[in-house]
């Protein structure tokens, strides 16, 4: 059974960081490229970064772009998401997904196994 589970959400003021893991087990984590979305209320779920099976490519939304880092760890079978100068849009439900894909991609509906999620809250 696939489970990713991610951690390290929480309450932030504007303009500080926080650090997101995304823990996967049940799948060769290596075999995956792994990404990054957020949902907002009211708002469609929306790509933020993704990384590759080696880690070698990454590939970011504008929006976040310069302020986020997504890195993995292969012996830990775990991704990141550094996130520095966090604004209130940051706002938002962070989940992590596993794409058996050979490219990166930004579709959300083309991943294969998603996590649950974590908040995410950035007070002006």
């Amino acid at each position: 059974q696939v489970q990713l589970v991610e951690s390290g959400g929480g309450l932030v003021q504007a303009g500080g960081s926080l650090r997101l893991s995304c823990a996967a087990s049940g799948l060769t984590f290596s075999n995956y490229n792994m990404g990054w979305f957020r949902q907002a209320p009211g708002k469609e779920r929306e790509f933020v970064a993704v990384i590759s099976r080696n880690g070698g490519n990454t590939y970011y939304a504008d929006s976040v772009k310069g302020r986020f880092t997504i890195s993995r760890d292969n012996a830990k079978n775990t991704v990141f998401l550094q996130m520095n100068s966090l604004k209130p849009e940051d706002t938002a439900v962070y989940c992590c997904a596993a794409d058996r894909g050979a490219v990166l991609r930004t579709s959300p509906s083309l991943y294969d196994y998603w996590g649950r999620g974590t908040q995410v809250t950035v007070s002006s």
